[in-house]
């Protein structure tokens, strides 16, 4: 059998905190849940992670460091800035309406005035970050003469709002009988629509 490596137990460990969280939120999830999801003892769990908390902000570092490099390139050189806004807001919007991914803006807005240093960390972490994105890509366009723009800021908050629209759809309301967001037309109409207004100023 082969060793298991102290990488890959933090990735099992990882992908089962995100089947609890996603299952049963944050304030429900227990570790001993995550332990035998894992199939390793309590104790075995905690020497990897001190705590619940320790645990979810590990989960969330990883997602966000998994999913950006999917949605943009390191380095934009001459790549025209519509083409590249395009094709993140479309990925965007698949990734984080998906239930891999859902999961954490709803947690956060159903838990986040309960655990206000984890909506303020996944602020930090996850927002912040995505937000940065979007304004440096802009600001990109900007620069190019392909976007007119006179507040990029902003702009990124309005693309975000779109995602985290799509994600919230997805996971809190089709569940309780919503009718279900066709998500490859919310891409594609979401792109379309920042688009234009960025490029017809």
């Amino acid at each position: 059998m082969p060793r298991v490596t102290p990488a890959d137990r933090r990735e099992r460990i990882l992908d089962a905190a995100r089947e609890e969280f996603a299952e049963r939120g944050f304030a429900a999830a227990r570790m001993e849940d995550v332990a035998r999801r894992v199939g390793i003892s309590r104790a075995a769990l905690y020497l990897a992670f001190d705590s619940k908390d320790a645990l979810f902000r590990a989960l969330v570092s990883e997602v966000i460091t998994e999913m950006m490099p999917s949605l943009l390139p390191s380095d934009y050189g001459s790549l025209p800035a519509p083409a590249l806004l395009r094709a993140f807001v479309k990925n965007a919007i698949k990734r984080i309406a998906s239930p891999e991914m859902a999961f954490l803006p709803r947690l956060i807005v159903g838990e986040g005035h309960n655990f206000p240093e984890l909506a303020r960390f996944y602020h930090e972490t996850a927002m912040i970050c995505i937000l940065g994105a979007i304004e440096r890509l802009i600001a990109h366009g900007i620069a190019r003469g392909e976007f007119a723009c006179p507040d990029p800021k902003t702009a990124a908050q309005c693309v975000a709002g779109g995602i985290i629209f799509a994600a919230l759809w997805r996971n809190v309301f089709e569940p309780v009988g919503a009718e279900p967001l066709n998500v490859d037309w919310m891409a594609e109409n979401q792109a379309a629509l920042v688009l234009y207004g960025l490029t017809t100023g």
